[in-house]
């Protein structure tokens, strides 16, 4: 995006019916944005739209194909009528894989080279895609500390292709992969193809918080996303708590204005981030925020304590660096208790319902 660009007016939201997609679209709208929201279910489009009566004449989606299709995906006839901008959120995520390969690389790379051949397509009106990828493509897993080392943007996860694609390799290591890959062909493809659009791509961790797309996958809470789930299960009484891969998260909301605020930064083009709110997280810490703050929850844990599940150390042996992002991003991370409330609060209710 140059310095004499005009800001976004019709922006594409891959993934707009998912988790971090539908908060894409609210903040984007909320902001006087129109909003094309691309997505493979017609019917959780349609849902959106009647939820959102008001932005009729700012909302509209399309229907794609799943990402394992091939690479023609996406067309330039996605980006008719005025699109000029693109936030990529969507990307094939399961853990439930035979085949890693064609089940998780190739789909997420797949999404990136078509979604990006056609907005090169319309060029010059297309000014910047903003890419979700995650600390997935970040983290190397095979590092040990001492000595303490904070994760930066310049941080790859090592993995290889062949490691990734393995038959022996379980699905959480591919999906890594998978976003590695990914984040690099779009990297790839402004590089060798000098489109007229610019790139930047966001790397957040764990993500929690309310959820304002339409659920479909099961009733109330059992449709929940799976880092929602985990989250929801605490309050639900499950155990034993699950363990955090990592300590480091964000509040969807704050990844939501993340994504816009890149794409409307200029001068952060060509930028990628990591982004991740200060506190250290554990499930023992939201256990004890749902106990603290809502009657009934000590209840369906109980025996918890007594029995040892509910306690966890917080992983000191790593940072992370997300404070150039809400620098540079103009944003400030919630606390995790107000995520954890806000999250279990619509639990309750929706459990209600």
């Amino acid at each position: 995006m140059s310095s004499e660009s005009s800001p976004p007016s019709y922006v594409l939201v891959t993934g707009a019916t998912g988790f971090i997609g539908a908060h894409i679209v609210d903040t984007l709208l909320a902001r006087g944005l129109r909003v094309r929201g691309a997505t493979r279910s017609a019917s959780k489009g349609r849902a959106m739209l009647a939820a959102r009566p008001q932005f009729t004449d700012q909302l509209d989606f399309i229907t794609i194909n799943d990402f394992s299709t091939g690479t023609s995906i996406f067309t330039p006839a996605a980006f008719d009528n005025g699109i000029d901008a693109v936030i990529h959120v969507a990307s094939p995520f399961t853990y439930a894989t035979k085949n890693n390969e064609q089940e998780l690389i190739i789909p997420a790379i797949n999404g990136v080279k078509s979604l990006f051949t056609a907005a090169a397509a319309t060029a010059p009106r297309i000014k910047r895609i903003v890419l979700t990828s995650s600390f997935a493509a970040v983290l190397d897993a095979t590092r040990q500390s001492p000595p303490y080392f904070t994760y930066t943007a310049a941080d790859w996860n090592p993995l290889s292709y062949v490691e990734a694609a393995a038959p022996s390799t379980s699905a959480v290591i591919a999906y890594r992969g998978s976003k590695k890959f990914a984040e690099q062909a779009a990297w790839d493809f402004v590089r060798d193809n000098t489109p007229g659009f610019d790139l930047v791509t966001l790397c957040p961790p764990m993500t929690f918080g309310p959820v304002v797309h339409p659920i479909s996958d099961g009733p109330g809470v059992q449709g929940l996303n799976e880092s929602n789930a985990m989250l929801w299960g605490i309050a639900s009484g499950k155990r034993p708590l699950p363990v955090a891969r990592v300590p480091f998260w964000i509040d969807v909301r704050d990844l939501a204005v993340a994504h816009v605020e890149a794409l409307m930064r200029r001068r952060v083009g060509g930028r990628r981030f990591v982004l991740a709110a200060p506190e250290r997280f554990t499930y023992a810490i939201a256990a004890g925020i749902m106990v603290e703050e809502f009657e009934g929850v000590a209840e369906r844990r109980k025996g918890g304590e007594e029995e040892g599940e509910e306690v966890q150390v917080v992983d000191e042996s790593c940072g992370i660096d997300g404070e150039t992002a809400a620098r540079e991003l103009g944003f400030v991370y919630r606390r995790f208790r107000d995520t954890v409330v806000d999250l279990a609060a619509q639990g309750f209710e929706m459990e209600r319902a």
